[in-house]
């Protein structure tokens, strides 16, 4: 069980740098006028979260609501690092709930 969790985390955390650094250089291109090169690598980083979500050991609607709180932490936590905007206690606590609700739909023993 361990080692499912273990690759469960690693892909959600592969998959989230690829989607919000993907998406982040598209913004750059189209909101910041970086060069068009930046937008393009950024939608192969998109492809490639598309790619990277199917290997996960679930179906695909309990991986991607699961995903969701994921996404969730590291946009909180991309922000605060790259985009220099310090979380507030709202936004900390925000991060959690989803986050405890991700560990609940993935994880939660089923029949």
């Amino acid at each position: 069980m361990k080692m499912v969790i273990l690759k469960t985390v690693l892909v959600f955390l592969l998959a989230g740098i690829c989607e919000i650094g993907g998406g982040y250089m598209v913004w750059l291109w189209l909101r910041e006028n970086k060069p068009w090169w930046i937008g393009a690598v950024g939608l192969i980083f998109l492809a490639l979260y598309g790619i990277i979500a199917t290997l996960q050991p679930a179906n695909f609607g309990r991986v991607y609501a699961a995903y969701g709180g994921i996404f969730i932490i590291m946009a909180v936590w991309w922000g605060w690092k790259v985009d220099k905007i310090r979380p507030d206690t709202y936004d900390i606590i925000g991060a959690v709930i989803c986050l405890l609700g991700a560990y609940l739909i993935f994880f939660a023993p089923r029949k």
